[in-house]
């Protein structure tokens, strides 16, 4: 559990992924926690996997994008509520990259918006584990058509936020060039819709 849980920072959100068998691609039927949503974004949306492989030890129960042949997402939202990700807001997740992909965070403003940050998690011979503190990041727009970055965004309102997910902003290139995430930790202030 990542070390700011115990800094006062209300957990809004977590998803870990059903301990099932791989299927591609990843459905509504692989989320594990039943108050979020999933939806799929980008041109390679149906070849976005969810994996495991039962021969390794410890394998997780992963999305991998290894399979996809262009830009892909994968957002997360809330059945209820938003979130406000102001103040200390932080976002974990346990991933694993390889190749030139840098795994980052998106999110969807309740006015429809979509923002990409400008920090990511790096490449990794094995799962690691970052805390992205939201104060921190710098957002750019983002077309959630075609998953491609946009210019900056300008000091954007992350009081309503609807949505949350990653991406690579780039194809997949099967085990040697492909994001891995095995589960994200949301932590912000619940907001009523």
């Amino acid at each position: 559990m990542p070390s700011f849980a115990q800094a006062g920072s209300a957990l809004f959100f977590r998803e870990d992924w059903k301990e099932t068998t791989a299927e591609l691609p990843v459905t509504q039927a692989h989320v594990a926690n039943p108050d979020l949503i999933l939806t799929l974004y980008g041109p390679a949306r149906d070849a976005i996997k969810k994996s495991n492989h039962p021969r390794i030890p410890n394998d997780p129960y992963y999305i991998w994008s290894g399979e996809c042949k262009s830009n892909w997402a994968v957002g997360l939202r809330h059945r209820t509520e938003l979130v406000d990700l102001g103040g200390d807001a932080k976002i974990a997740i346990r991933s694993r990259q390889s190749g030139f992909r840098q795994l980052r965070l998106l999110i969807k403003l309740a006015s429809g918006e979509w923002l990409v940050s400008d920090q990511s998690m790096d490449a990794s011979d094995d799962w690691k584990e970052k805390e992205f503190r939201i104060a921190d990041i710098r957002w750019r727009k983002l077309n959630i058509e075609t998953v491609t970055e946009g210019a900056w965004a300008d000091k954007p309102d992350l009081g309503r936020v609807e949505e949350i997910g990653f991406t690579d902003l780039m194809a997949g290139g099967g085990t040697p060039a492909s994001s891995r995430l095995d589960w994200i930790a949301v932590y912000g202030r619940a907001v009523m819709r």
